[in-house]
């Protein structure tokens, strides 16, 4: 489980990465419930900034389910892309109401794009 150690920039040299472009696109569907950017706000999902690395359920004011709190999880890469495939697999219980993302390409490009922003919502380079 090299990955789940494994800073996001390392990963994604190793295992081709995501294409965060392509990822801004794909995360236009998760728009209706999440913010990302240093105006984001809570929704029916919690905001994302700051994802890679955090715990899972630590969102400051957002009410997560009981199976998320107790999930145990931290967001790296590999607990993302599962969770993204198949939320309520991994996660049996959660709250989240989007059946998964199918292709793994279009995971990682979320992912790319995700780890742009910092916890305070700042987009690198």
């Amino acid at each position: 489980m090299v990955a789940a150690v494994m800073p996001f920039s390392a990963f994604a040299e190793s295992h081709g990465g995501g294409d965060a472009k392509a990822g801004a696109k794909i995360f236009k569907k998760c728009k209706a419930c999440h913010m990302v950017g240093p105006k984001a706000k809570k929704r029916v999902g919690p905001v994302l900034n700051g994802i890679i690395g955090r715990e899972a359920a630590t969102v400051e004011g957002f009410k997560y389910s009981k199976a998320m709190k107790s999930s145990g999880l931290t967001w790296d890469v590999e607990t993302l892309t599962a969770f993204l495939k198949k939320p309520k697999k991994l996660v049996k219980g959660t709250k989240m109401g989007f059946a998964g993302i199918k292709k793994d390409e279009q995971i990682a490009d979320v992912i790319a794009y995700l780890n742009q922003f910092d916890a305070e919502g700042n987009e690198s380079e």
